[in-house]
């Protein structure tokens, strides 16, 4: 079991080389810092806490100070613990985007936006009554069931408390992973709102096979390219004034030669 921290920073659109638009979720992967190692010697069972994103020690507890310190780093505002974790780790290392590759199949974890409180219609999608005068069955829930027991079954659909809850989307593609950068794009969209905490994790039910994208990536234009060609019209604009300035000055010549002829026959005659 592979997994990491991230937040989740918005959607885009990236495009492969076989001309397929994939729509991706961009995910911000700070280096995660395992604060603790758990064995199954002294607590029962094998596992990391990962921790991410740095918390003001004026709102934390002397506990989670010191097991800061002892990771020697600063106080974090998410931990997370995951079990069987693969390879070995020691207190403070961290774990960065690496952990994953291109084309490896991941379940995302996230918190999903919370809608409030929602009729049985926006919340189980169920279909509304006839709109007329005559009728007094409009957005409601329907029949809450038969005569006996007299009562509202346990699991019942309606209105209530939409979202907010823990929600996992499984079988999502890693589409890239950049190292320079710390994001991973993940193909489809994961819960939650923008900026919001994910966790990735290795899919528990993954029957496909590994399919990397070879996606197409754009290079900005560079400063030297955006003035070699300033440079290039500046030697052409100075060859012209060269130019202009040499015919000036053989006109000048001309007619100076033409005065001069000219004074020169009112003397002979």
């Amino acid at each position: 079991m592979k997994g990491i921290l991230g937040r989740k920073a918005g959607m885009t659109q990236v495009f492969s080389k076989d001309g397929r638009l994939i729509p991706v979720t961009v995910v911000e992967v700070e280096p995660n810092i395992v604060m603790q190692v758990k064995t199954t010697e002294k607590n029962g069972y094998n596992a990391i806490q990962l921790g991410v994103f740095e918390k003001k020690e004026r709102n934390t507890t002397k506990a989670e100070i010191g097991n800061a310190k002892k990771a020697n780093t600063t106080p974090k505002r998410f931990l997370k613990e995951i079990r069987d974790y693969e390879g070995s780790y020691n207190v403070g290392d961290a774990v960065s985007v690496e952990v994953f590759e291109k084309g490896e199949i991941v379940d995302v974890t996230g918190t999903s936006k919370g809608k409030g409180f929602q009729g049985v219609i926006k919340r189980f999608n169920q279909s509304r009554g006839p709109m007329g005068h005559g009728s007094h069955y409009h957005r409601r829930p329907g029949s809450l069931g038969t005569m006996l027991p007299k009562r509202v079954l346990k699991g019942k659909k309606l209105a209530g408390h939409m979202g907010n809850e823990t929600v996992t989307v499984q079988n999502l593609e890693i589409i890239e992973v950049n190292k320079e950068e710390n994001y991973i794009l993940i193909s489809g969209n994961v819960p939650g709102a923008k900026n919001s905490l994910v966790l990735i994790k290795t899919a528990v039910k993954n029957s496909r096979k590994k399919d990397v994208k070879d996606i197409i990536s754009y290079e900005e234009e560079t400063v030297v390219d955006a003035v070699e060609p300033a440079v290039e019209n500046e030697a052409v604009e100075a060859e012209v004034d060269n130019t202009e300035v040499t015919e000036a000055e053989e006109t000048t010549e001309e007619a100076t030669e033409e005065v001069t002829n000219e004074e020169a026959k009112e003397e002979d005659r």
